[in-house]
């Protein structure tokens, strides 16, 4: 009877997760090398996408749902703090929440459709407008490091990840080789 009410997840594993996505969306590549504005919005831009990109992974697994479900009510959690550390009054927190959570579950659905779409440009329409804010930065490079990061999900084994153990792809080893690839496709200079 007691297994009814025991709880699916260890809040270890969330926890773990979560501290992942958060861990990982502040890394300072994002923001000195990408372009990402080191903001409270950018911030949530990058949590945002990394929660996303673990969504889609762990929509495969078995217990896939009530995990995202448990990681979301995490977020929710940690968003609610950071609003009233940031002296955000009670009144507004609720509004805030909800603005918050409708931009998690749509740019979740567009990022998880553009990842889908081979050929296709949307995933760098929807990375300029959402993280970048129209602004240019370094969006080839982020999307060329949010696919290989939904690669590498794909790739984790399905027990390691519901163990709450992954990691992401390192954003300055997609800036490198990317480098390596304009520098090799540009012709030589034959000016001497």
């Amino acid at each position: 009877m007691f297994r009814l009410f025991r709880p699916r997840f260890q809040p270890a594993t969330i926890d773990s997760l979560y501290g992942v996505i958060v861990a990982q969306a502040r890394v300072p590549d994002f923001y000195e090398e990408f372009g990402v504005a080191d903001s409270a919005d950018g911030r949530f831009e990058l949590v945002v996408l990394h929660l996303a990109l673990m969504t889609r992974r762990l929509a495969r697994e078995s217990e896939g749902a009530a995990l995202v479900n448990a990681l979301v009510d995490r977020f929710g959690r940690d968003m609610d703090d950071n609003l009233r550390e940031m002296g955000v009054g009670d009144l507004t927190v609720p509004k805030k929440m909800k603005r918050m959570f409708e931009a998690l579950y749509g740019r979740t659905r567009v990022y998880q459709g553009a990842l889908d779409e081979t050929g296709s440009d949307a995933l760098e329409a929807a990375l300029r407008r959402n993280v970048f804010g129209g602004h240019e930065g370094a969006v080839a490079a982020l999307a060329a490091y949010v696919r290989r990061a939904a690669r590498e999900l794909d790739a984790a084994a399905g027990g390691q990840i519901l163990a709450g153990r992954l990691a992401f792809p390192a954003p300055r080893a997609i800036l490198a080789e990317l480098a390596m690839t304009r520098s090799a496709e540009s012709p030589p200079d034959e000016t001497t």
